[in-house]
This record gives C-alpha cells, sequence and structure tokens, in this order.
C-alpha cells in the first residue's frame, strides 16, 4: 500500500494513535494522509460500565500527524475528503455519506459480529442477548456496518475472565485488526460464515447495563474456552 488514507476526528483521539503508530512500523515508506472530521462533544451519559478506553486519552490527531511528518486534511465535511488514496481506514467517524464513501475503497473494524451485531454498544448488546462476540473488518457502503466483509475473528473468553478482562481483549484485537488490514485481505477469513442479519442496535440503557454482570456469567458458560 502506498497511500493510506486515515479518516478520524479533529481531536485527541485513542484508536486514532494506537493503529497509526502500528501502521508506521508496518509501512515506513507508505503516504500517510490523515482527514480529520469534526468532533461534537455530546452530554454526558450515565454509563454503567466503559467497555472502550477513554478515546479522549490518545493524542490530538494533527500533533500526531505532525510529529510524524504526515499530510494532514482539516474537512468540515465527511464529502470534503478526496479520491485518490489506494485505501482509506476508518479510525475515528460517525456514518459516513454517500457522497464520501463513492469511489474509494473504504475499510471499517467494527466492534461485532456483522451483520448480526450492528450499531452501538455492540460488546454489550452481544453479552446480553448470548450472541458470540468478534471484531468484523469490512468495507463499507450505504447500510449501517453491512458492506462486504473481510474478516470476522472471534474474541475468546475464558472462565476465569472478569467483564473488564473481556472487554480489554476484544478492544486490543479490535485494533490488532485494524493494523493488520492487509493481511486480511489477503487472507480473507470468518469464524461466523452464517450469522443472521440484525438490527442496529442504539446506546444500551442503564437498566440493563445494570444486568451485564449477570448476562456475562450465563455468556461465559454458553462460550468460554481453556487457556492453554
Amino acid at each position: 500500500m502506498k497511500k493510506l488514507g486515515l479518516i478520524t476526528y479533529q481531536t485527541n483521539h485513542l484508536k486514532t494513535e494506537q493503529v497509526f503508530k502500528k501502521l508506521v512500523e508496518k509501512y515506513p515508506a507508505a503516504e500517510f494522509t490523515f482527514y480529520g472530521l469534526p468532533f461534537v462533544r455530546r452530554k454526558k451519559r450515565n454509563v454503567i460500565f466503559e467497555h472502550r478506553p477513554d478515546q479522549s486519552h490518545g493524542m490530538n490527531t494533527l500533533e500526531l500527524a505532525a510529529q510524524f511528518d504526515c499530510r494532514y486534511v482539516k474537512c468540515e465535511h465527511d464529502f470534503d475528503i478526496p479520491s485518490g488514496d489506494d485505501i482509506y481506514l476508518i479510525l475515528g467517524a460517525g456514518i459516513l455519506s454517500a457522497e464520501c464513501i463513492e469511489g474509494k475503497r473504504i475499510l471499517n473494524a467494527h466492534p461485532g459480529v456483522i451483520p448480526s451485531s450492528r450499531g452501538l454498544d455492540a460488546f454489550k448488546w452481544a453479552i446480553f442477548n448470548g450472541d458470540p462476540i468478534g471484531n468484523s473488518l469490512h468495507f463499507i457502503d450505504a447500510a449501517v456496518d453491512a458492506g462486504e466483509i473481510v474478516a470476522i475473528k472471534r474474541t475468546p473468553v475464558f472462565g476465569d475472565d472478569t467483564l473488564e478482562d473481556f472487554a480489554a481483549r476484544h478492544y486490543e484485537l479490535e485494533i490488532e485488526m485494524m493494523a493488520n488490514f492487509e493481511y486480511h485481505l489477503k487472507h480473507p477469513s470468518n469464524d461466523f460464515p452464517n450469522a443472521p442479519i440484525g438490527e442496529p442496535h442504539m446506546r444500551m440503557k442503564a437498566e440493563l447495563e445494570q444486568k451485564l454482570r449477570e448476562r456475562f456469567e450465563i455468556y461465559k458458560l454458553k462460550y468460554g474456552e481453556e487457556k492453554c
């Protein structure tokens, strides 16, 4: 890959920093371009269990690009992102418009098994509903968390895992999957080829989150593996 477009936010963003630093090691000769989209801060929600690290703990994406002497394009809208890169990676963005997607190969790493676990809080909803959990690398299209699947990898869960252990492992595997996107393009795979189509979820409400640890114990009985 010669030209990689990194779609992210105009703010501090941990996932962007984590994936980019792995990409730089793998592709030292690549031409990276950051496309910074506006970041809208929303009203703080009552969240009982934070299943992902605080993304504001990452570097500012403009400073990250400058540190590695990479091009940074500040975009007011996603359709301001030009065509021309070999492939684009979504490191931080909302739902992209059809105008943005057209003519581009855009990869996303979704923290759920598509097309079953779609939308927000996929990790939590899968545990709550007793569905298998994995990360999906896929090309995006106009549908939410759909598009051509490149790879879906199961996130292993072990009998002595805490909910925090499992969430951390799941997030780390998401980062690894995106950073190793080229391997997955060359070696496509799907641990859940017969996953049914599900409807996109919204954020899980606090009253359901209160039951999550109890549901996780049931989840471990259903999917738990032995450590090697």
